[in-house]
């Protein structure tokens, strides 16, 4: 589990969220199943990547019976979302990756 736990560590270290994008908000349930990769997220992740980033807007809100969702926001306005619904944590670090890795398109 230590090793686990130290993967995490360095992977939520790694990435860099300015490059393209501007802010990120995510939206769970606190209680469903459906919610519960992305609890385990923000209570494994949401500190060293924000540490790691500590001028990036990650903004993570909680509404009972919501489906999870993020929202990626670019510039000029431009937003990119995707379900998190029953995805583990890593699935969810992948998503931010990806957001974070993806420039928006150049015509908006």
């Amino acid at each position: 589990l230590d090793i686990q736990i130290q993967s995490h560590l360095r992977m939520s270290r790694a990435v860099s969220l300015g490059k393209h994008l501007k802010e990120i908000r995510i939206h769970l349930c606190q209680t469903s199943e459906a919610s519960k990769g992305v609890r385990d997220f923000v209570k494994n992740h949401y500190v060293p990547l924000k540490s790691s980033n500590p001028n990036f807007p990650i903004l993570v809100r909680e509404c009972q019976g919501i489906s999870p969702v993020i929202y990626a926001r670019y510039g000029f306005g431009y937003e990119r979302n995707r379900s998190l619904e029953r995805m583990n944590a890593d699935q969810v670090f992948q998503v931010i990756s990806n957001f974070a890795n993806t420039a928006p398109p150049k015509t908006l």
